[in-house]
């Protein structure tokens, strides 16, 4: 916690997330995009940190966000997603989805493209609730229960499935090229097939008993049969897709709604969680050892497995959010914010770097976050100081 930074910016902060680094180079991300919600003018800005900022480099932790440009937006960013280095995509209450272009150069946002109403009831229009992208196409969800596919570089809609769900669909990530996977308000996980004709989705998972709202959903970076969710209750589970139509677990994670949950994108035994409640989760678990996961963490978060263990096999392939037995191993979480504070609404981490933002108009950034860890005689220590990769 000592490495968070806050920068307090005027704006109820409803999305923000690191501008893509070339997977070749060492750098650390140095550029995040944010968006508002519930103002009276709502923004899409860039912020840089460390040299983008103008702060040398040894100075970079002490440096607050430096703001590099900025561009009203119509109605609330209700998510954000970067579609490359040099492309950003915004989903609207108003129902549109807009393409944004980034010119480092002179450091402005364009728009490059907009659908507008693309998500619509008959006589209105209906907020478009999330976007996934997988360049060059993207897909985007609303209230109106539609799932709408696209290619960045056209401007026509590739492919709209108009009765995906009778409910609000709140979130959207691409399990493959060729499939998405949906969480909507009644507790179902719906995953789609492009490939395939018609309105039906390939299959439906749920949660049995009470049908909780889902508000976001995270794949797994390497397994993307491994997902995450969180929802109206604060609870994360933990899904399968191959094996069943029920979560592999759940744990208590927070006493209000979540609003994300994202797996570190090169060490996916970290996951990061965000919620109403006002606080910031690292979980981690202890990948790698004879040790499966599972039980309690500094927190007193709790996990509990369902009766469904994975499938037999390469137990090195298994992952150590599917590993069983749960009386033998941990899962360990950690507050990343000094104190509680207004509802966390979104998250983002690359590389060492984690962003978020809140209710109360500050975003925090911490460039030091621990996610390796080095195997020792005794378990697992976490490594300091060393790039994610």
């Amino acid at each position: 916690m000592d490495c968070m930074n806050a920068k307090y910016v005027s704006q109820k902060i409803s999305k923000t997330r690191w501008r893509p680094v070339s997977a070749a180079s060492l750098q650390q991300p140095d550029v995040f995009a944010t968006g508002s919600w519930d103002n009276e003018n709502n923004k899409l800005c860039l912020w840089g940190v460390g040299e983008n900022a103008g702060c040398p480099m040894e100075d970079e932790l002490e440096g607050d966000p430096q703001l590099l440009c900025e561009c009203e937006h119509s109605g609330d960013v209700l998510d954000l997603q970067f579609l490359d280095q040099d492309r950003l995509v915004t989903a609207s209450s108003t129902g549109s989805v807009t393409v944004y272009k980034v010119h480092p150069a002179n450091q402005t946002l364009s728009v490059a493209h907009v659908w507008d109403q693309a998500h619509h009831y008959e006589r209105a229009n209906a907020p478009c609730t999330g976007v996934a992208c997988n360049s060059p196409e993207l897909v985007s969800v609303g209230e109106d229960g539609r799932v709408v596919l696209y290619k960045a570089d056209q401007r026509g809609v590739v492919r709209v499935i108009e009765n995906a769900d009778s409910s609000t669909i709140h979130g959207v990530t691409f399990l493959r090229t060729t499939e998405v996977l949906t969480v909507n308000s009644i507790g179902q996980l719906k995953l789609w097939d492009f490939r395939q004709q018609g309105n039906e989705p390939a299959q439906i998972l749920a949660i049995t008993g009470d049908r909780v709202p889902l508000h976001c959903v995270g794949r797994h970076p390497n397994q993307q049969h491994i997902v995450a969710t969180g929802g109206q209750d604060g609870m994360l589970c933990i899904w399968d897709v191959r094996q069943g139509n029920m979560p592999f677990s759940l744990m208590e994670a927070h006493s209000a709604e979540m609003w994300e949950v994202h797996f570190h994108p090169t060490n996916p035994d970290h996951l990061f969680t965000c919620s109403e409640d006002g606080s910031l989760l690292h979980w981690e678990t202890s990948s790698g050892s004879d040790a499966p996961l599972f039980l309690q963490g500094r927190n007193s978060s709790t996990m509990s497995r369902s009766a469904t263990a994975p499938a037999a096999g390469n137990q090195s392939l298994i992952s150590a959010w599917l590993n069983g037995d749960s009386s033998k191993g941990r899962l360990e979480t950690t507050h990343m914010l000094p104190s509680h504070t207004l509802s966390v609404n979104s998250l983002d981490v690359l590389g060492q770097c984690l962003v978020c933002g809140t209710d109360g108009e500050a975003v925090y950034v911490h460039k030091r976050v621990r996610v390796n860890v080095r195997p020792k005689e005794n378990g697992y220590s976490l490594v300091e100081g060393e790039s994610g990769r």
